[in-house]
């Protein structure tokens, strides 16, 4: 058995830990069965958001008609879309498992780790052991269990964003982020798209004002299925049929769905059973994620996790914040600080995209928590009307008496961007005047997340 310093799960954002002990001389293992760089370089974040930018392009062309242009939209090269994307995401990949193999204090042990033991791994038969351990082996996409799926070559979002051709028609059942996106992508490139979700609105984590207003606006976008669930899966002349049960109002009935391809965005899963977790002491919550303290230490001493694994945010900047922290607590026990989740920002890259910070107004009222709130339209700025968008709207929450800002909610262009002030804001512990007052350029965009604060009574 191979014994080192320290031993990372997940080439993601803990390699932010094996180089720091890397530097200081420590022995290091990097168990990765998969590309080096996670799920956000490989098949998440950025691979997804260099193709919904093509979509976004496809989309300006088609609405150029809104504005006096005429314009045509040409051949849609699919190969050359998905080679511009993959391209460099795939050499910066092997760059990072170059520069770990090259170190000279970091093994790299490419295959699949289960613990067998106290602190013990084995990797392609290989048994490897240290007395600290990092655990960022993030999660993978969940499928439920429906007759007849496991008979038919359905695809999850791994595999959805290097399809080697555009499909004609496609079903995407879900109704969370990674559903939006990939309709935005798939739809505004040509595919028919058939969206199938179980509940009344998409986006149930957001604000129920963005959520309904996002539902609205895909409903006119694409054949949305609401309160509805597959009830089985089959294939049908060299396609595959869904055959969907949508409660209308309380009376349900049944129809079919025929498509060439079926995606299940139907969420995450931990991936702390493959890891078997439970072989090291390691506990895990109701849904097997892991428990961690303040600190991000497991419940086994010298047993750390953290991203997506830990279930906290499943985001690529709420890791790497993990990350900064974790590498703080490891190497400098003796000035441990707890991870500070403050305004902790969020954005879907869809179209329209959406961006959150803090508390909704449900969850403001199931905690108890006294707020104000008030909206304001990107049509009623002079960059909002300018650039047609009529369905985009900012919206607030703030504590009465103290100004405290309590939450930002945007749906709309640019909603992404736009947020940031209103996160670094409340990172910070200011107050609405913060926005109120500050100088803003006129006629832009920003104006609209000014006005929202201003319109707070």
């Amino acid at each position: 058995m191979d014994k080192f310093d320290l031993i990372v799960i997940g080439s993601g954002s803990g390699l932010e830990i094996s180089a720091e002990a890397s530097d200081r001389g420590m022995s290091v293992a990097i168990v990765e069965e998969g590309p080096f760089g996670g799920t956000c370089l490989n098949r998440g974040c950025i691979p997804s958001k260099m193709l919904i930018h093509c979509a976004d392009v496809v989309e300006t062309i088609k609405n150029a008609h809104l504005f006096g242009i005429e314009a045509h939209l040409g051949k849609i090269d699919w190969d050359f879309i998905i080679k511009r994307t993959y391209e460099e995401i795939d050499q910066d990949a092997q760059a990072i498992e170059e520069g770990n193999r090259n170190s000279s204090n970091i093994t790299v042990f490419k295959g699949s780790g289960r613990f067998v033991a106290d602190k013990t791994l084995e990797v392609n038969g290989q048994q490897i052991t240290a007395e600290t351990i990092l655990i960022a082996a993030g999660t993978r996409p969940w499928v439920p269990s429906i007759p007849g799926l496991d008979k038919v070559p359905y695809i999850t979002s791994d595999q959805a964003l290097r399809l080697p051709q555009q499909p004609k028609r496609m079903a995407i059942v879900g109704g969370g982020y990674i559903a939006a996106e990939l309709a935005h992508f798939f739809g505004t490139l040509g595919t028919e798209v058939t969206l199938i979700h179980r509940r009344s609105t998409m986006l149930r984590e957001e604000d129920e004002e963005i959520a309904k207003r996002f539902t609205e606006v895909y409903q006119r976008r694409f054949n949305l299925l609401l309160d509805s669930q597959v009830s089985e899966v089959s294939s049908k002349d060299g396609g595959i049929s869904l055959k969907v049960s949508v409660d209308n109002d309380g009376e349900k009935h049944s129809v079919e769905v025929a498509v060439d391809i079926l995606l299940m965005a139907t969420g995450r899963a931990p991936n702390t059973d493959l890891l078997e977790v439970a072989n090291t002491g390691v506990e895990v919550d109701s849904r097997g994620y892991i428990k961690t303290d303040k600190f991000l230490e497991t419940n086994v001493p010298g047993i750390w996790a953290l991203g997506d694994i830990v279930g906290k945010y499943l985001l690529k900047h709420s890791a790497n914040l993990e990350a900064s922290y974790a590498a703080n607590n490891i190497f400098h026990s003796s000035h441990k600080e707890p991870v500070d989740y403050r305004a902790m920002p969020h954005a879907i890259f869809s179209s329209p995209q959406v961006a959150s910070v803090g508390l909704t107004e449900d969850l403001a009222t199931r905690m108890d928590i006294e707020y104000v709130t008030s909206t304001y339209n990107y049509s009623d700025t002079a960059y909002g009307s300018s650039i047609g968008d009529l369905d985009g709207f900012v919206k607030v929450l703030a504590h009465p008496e103290t100004r405290e800002i309590l939450g930002c909610h945007i749906i709309g262009a640019e909603a992404s961007i736009l947020i940031q002030e209103a996160a670094n804001a409340m990172r910070l512990g200011l107050p609405t005047d913060a926005i109120t007052q500050s100088i803003y350029v006129h006629p832009a965009l920003p104006e609209v997340v000014q006005r929202a604060f201003a319109q707070l009574p």
